[in-house]
This record gives C-alpha cells, structure tokens and sequence, in this order.
C-alpha cells in the first residue's frame, strides 16, 4: 500500500530546516535521505497510516537533531532499519 503515499510530498526543503540556518539544504537534504531510505525499505504492503506515521516519526526526532549533520549514511541505515525493525503500531513509535 506504500504506493498511496508520494513521498515527494513529504520531502523537506531549505524552509523546513529553518533551524539549521546556513546549512539548512545540507540538513535538508540528510533528512530526505532518510525519508527515502524508510520509503525504499519498507514493505510493499505496509498500511498507509503505519508508513505516514514513520514518516512523522523521523520528521519529529531529527528535524532540529543537533546530530543530523554529523551522522553517517552507515549509520543512518541501520537507523532506519531499526526502526522499520521495532516500530510498533499501538504506540506509533519504536518499541
């Protein structure tokens, strides 16, 4: 069902990350990374509402994330998988 959420929507612009001031296209574009990351590795038929709740989930714990920039791709994979991994539907977050 992954297909019913377009993830272009969902991507972050240098206004989103407001936050990060002067690297805010560099902080933008990590976390897209990690929005593509969760979207490509999620199953095909995941519900539309547990994937738009993941998306949430990155958007409210990494947006002003003072590791954001300082992460590693490596890294940020096995977060993701991680969190594909653990993420509970009751909670809405990782167990």
């Amino acid at each position: 069902m992954k297909h019913f959420v377009d993830i272009q929507v969902v991507l972050a612009t240098t206004d989103d990350m407001e936050f990060w001031e002067e690297q805010a296209e560099e902080a933008a574009d990590k976390l897209n990374f990690m929005l593509h990351l969760l979207y490509d590795h999620v199953d095909e038929d995941i519900s539309v509402g547990t994937l738009e709740n993941m998306i949430q989930y990155i958007w409210e714990n990494w947006r002003e994330d003072r590791h954001l920039l300082d992460i590693d791709e490596d890294d940020l994979y096995d977060w993701v998988d991680q969190l594909i991994a653990s993420w509970d539907d009751e909670t809405q977050e990782p167990r």
